[in-house]
């Protein structure tokens, strides 16, 4: 009997009531499962809390749900939109690219371009074999004939490689050469290595151009009985300026071509601009055919673009400055952004659902583990209704969803100081890689993941689910601690997410009196950072829950705004380093890595700003003077003593797992008052590396002073403030000791003042208090 398991996925992250939203499931071992809505109130198992707590809502979703399997296009590919089958040649014809293989010799057939029919061996393509030669072969449905290169390919080297084929006399003349320059491949001019390798075969027959066979770049058509067709023989690596030209070129015309030429006008059937479409907002998805017959190419799973191409140079490195030569694509075979599943069932969110968190609970089977799955989404109020708003930190879930970190990153234990504990789910999501990956994850190739997507189920997006490599909560279950104790308070509280906020901007938040992050709000774009700092400067209350905050600059896909895009640059706390010239996001133009090294430190927003990270024990905070200040004593009224979090769910601290400390040097305003700083963290706790312009021996908690986590209060325009607490434990330190505890009574304190209209207490400074510090 076949393992039960389940996993789905909604095709939206955010609905209002009287919108439709559809589920995907896919099922293994079942043809039924159990549905049922709740409302998600705290995620975290620890014994230490209140345990997992759900509200189950009646709903006509609610029931028993016909599901069954369901497959995934894993890898990224082209596909050129023919309607009148221009490509289905049937006489002589040339096909021609730049490629840079990343994997020429991983055992297996890459198609680079063409028609073919895997299942049925029929067509024609140009590509790799498993041996890592480059091949061009025909199929007339019967048999396949082949013409290889003598060398093989070397892994991120461009060539230029293409092929000739003469109809009438079968000749099928092979074309290899390397066009590396200094700058553009993984090895330079000093090697002595011959790239060229020029092969004349003659074929048999001809290509059998079945009608229903699409042109694809990157991949071949394939066919299964259950799951129909798809994409294999999927391609690794760069190409760039493909083409398919009507008649057998001459060596002299692939010369020509090879030195950056076009084929001859009256020769072109397509040749696919890949540098085109670029602007300073970005790159779309549609890849230009600039050809008579306007065959464009349409991206599936996010090829990457805005890589450096054939003819990078070395000097320009953004492909704003020069876009062509920037006509570099890279495909990856274990690529996916969109599961493409049929839809399961679908609700339309009722007019009463208040707004909060939600899943659609299912289970098989037993009900747990791989056979228990919550479809989460998050519903907006149908207009502002609380003066307190919860903004989800949504892009930061799809930055680590699916992470595989206790499997593949080797530092991981020596990084969190403990072995990881692994589940049945987290061994799921490292089998299944048609789930896709984290952008703290590495393709097949090595290259880093810089996509990610909620079209797919997203296995640490749940409730109750522990991060293998620190075994505590993290991201989205740990900022159901903070709701959970907002619900615990009574507040009335709104539910939006960044994808709102980064389509709506400040509009989205002047309704609220304060607005509340999550425990770990990493990753954010231009629109949201500037959303919140106008909404600060405009009089807003905002509250950052979190540590390593504002700290990436990434993108949503305008196009698939499910999609979020990031670099991972040259600095930082990083799993992966984009190439030279790789720099810059796709889908806006802008450059990626750390708002930091953009001028916008996180200190300038929330006062705080990234210093460290440990794993395998929390501190307490230490009031600090600035706390007895008669403008912010309130604060910490009801505080007996000098200690505040000194228990919690994430290692029995508030200050820990990733710290935020104040620093004038990096924008904190002036007039920021430290209220408690924590102390005395483990070795484990190392400084970040973007602090550092020389590595020294000391660099670790029990050593360096700046290793700490701050908590800061200031005053903006307008009767606005900022509250941050400098820790990602602290939300996690909230539902201690039944909610009763000191850094859930600071927060109390805080957010009461918030809430309340008009002068924040301790507004009026004397003279005296101005020059008091």
């Amino acid at each position: 009997m076949a393992q039960q398991k389940i996993f789905g996925y909604a095709n939206r992250i955010s609905v209002r009531p009287g919108e439709e939203i559809s589920f995907h499931v896919n099922c293994d071992g079942a043809t039924e499962a159990d549905a049922q809505l709740v409302r998600l109130i705290h995620g975290d198992t620890d014994p230490r809390g209140p345990g997992h707590v759900e509200a189950e809502i009646d709903s006509p979703v609610n029931g028993r749900w016909a599901v069954k399997k369901q497959f995934t296009q894993l890898g990224s590919y082209l596909e050129v939109t023919d309607p009148g089958r221009k490509l289905e040649v049937d006489g002589s014809f040339s096909l021609l690219a730049f490629v840079w293989p990343t994997l020429p010799h991983k055992g297996t057939r890459q198609t680079i371009l063409g028609r073919w029919d895997t299942l049925r061996n029929a067509g024609y393509a140009l590509g790799i074999n498993p041996a890592g030669h480059l091949e061009f072969w025909v199929g007339n449905g019967a048999e396949v004939d082949y013409v290889t290169a003598e060398l093989p390919l070397l892994p991120k080297v461009w060539y230029f490689v293409g092929v000739s084929y003469d109809r009438d006399t079968g000749r099928a003349a092979l074309y290899q050469e390397g066009v590396l320059n200094r700058y553009n491949s993984l090895v330079g001019k000093v090697v002595p290595y011959d790239f060229a390798s020029h092969v004349v075969q003659r074929f048999r027959f001809t290509p059998d151009n079945r009608a229903d066979v699409p042109f694809i770049i990157a991949g071949a058509r394939d066919e299964h009985a259950l799951r129909g067709t798809f994409v294999s023989d999927m391609y690794a690596g760069k190409i760039d300026r493909p083409a398919i030209c009507n008649r057998a070129l001459t060596r002299d015309e692939l010369d020509h071509c090879r030195k950056g030429g076009l084929p001859p006008d009256d020769a072109i059937l397509a040749c696919w601009d890949t540098s085109k479409g670029y602007n300073s907002h970005g790159i779309g998805h549609a890849v230009i055919d600039i050809g008579p017959h306007g065959l464009h190419a349409k991206g599936f799973n996010h090829p990457v673009r805005g890589m450096t191409g054939w003819n990078w140079a070395g000097k320009d490195d953004c492909f704003r400055l020069d876009p062509a030569q920037y006509g570099g694509i890279e495909f990856h075979p274990d690529a996916v952004t969109d599961c493409r599943w049929e839809a399961t069932s679908r609700m339309t969110v009722p007019a009463n659902l208040k707004s909060g968190i939600y899943a659609v609970r299912l289970r098989i089977g037993p009900g747990t583990g791989v056979a228990e799955e919550y479809i989460v989404f998050v519903v907006r109020p149908a207009a502002p209704a609380g003066k307190l708003c919860f903004l989800v930190p949504t892009a930061s879930y799809l930055a680590y969803a699916n992470e595989t970190l206790s499997f593949d990153a080797h530092i991981i234990q020596p990084m969190t100081g403990q072995p990881p504990v692994v589940t049945d789910i987290d061994v799921e999501t490292y089998e299944h890689r048609e789930y896709g990956l984290s952008t703290y994850d590495h393709y097949e190739d090595e290259a880093g993941v810089c996509f990610s997507s909620y079209l797919r189920p997203i296995i640490n997006m749940r409730p109750k689910y522990r991060m293998s490599s620190m075994n505590i909560t993290w991201q989205f279950p740990a900022d159901l601690s903070i709701v959970a104790w907002i619900d615990h308070m009574g507040y009335e509280c709104d539910y939006v997410t960044d994808e709102d906020l980064h389509r709506e901007g400040v509009e989205l938040l002047r309704p609220y009196l304060c607005v509340m992050t999550g425990t770990h709000p990493e990753y954010v774009s231009e629109k949201m950072l500037d959303a919140q700092e106008d909404y600060v400067a405009g009089g807003g209350r905002l509250i950052y829950m979190g540590g390593n905050g504002y700290y990436w600059a990434i993108g949503f896909d305008p196009e698939m705004p499910a999609c979020m895009e990031v670099r991972k640059l040259d600095s930082g706390m990083r799993a992966w380093a984009a190439k030279p010239g790789e720099h810059y996001l796709q889908t806006t133009g802008e450059k990626s890595g750390l708002w930091r090294n953009r001028g916008r430190a996180p200190q300038k927003l929330t006062g705080v700003g990234f210093i460290a990270e440990g794993f395998e024990t929390s501190a307490p905070y230490r009031k600090m003077p600035d706390a007895w200040h008669r403008t912010v004593s309130w604060i910490t009224a009801g505080i007996d003593g000098e200690i505040i979090g000194d228990s919690g769910l994430a290692y029995g601290g508030a200050a820990g797992v990733e710290l935020d400390r104040y620093d004038l040097t990096l924008g904190t305003p002036p007039h920021a008052k430290i209220i408690a700083s924590s102390g005395g963290h483990s070795d484990n706790y190392v400084l970040v590396t973007e602090e550092l312009l020389y590595a020294y021996a000391g660099l670790t908690g029990s050593l360096d002073y700046r290793i700490r986590g701050d908590i800061t209060y200031f005053t903006a325009p307008n009767d606005g403030a900022v509250f941050s607490t400098g820790s990602i434990a602290y939300g996690q330190a909230l539902p201690a000791n039944g909610f009763d505890n000191s850094a859930a009574r600071t927060l109390a304190n805080v957010v009461n003042a918030f809430l309340t209209p008009g002068r924040l207490p301790g507004w009026q400074w004397t003279v005296e208090e101005k020059q008091w510090r």
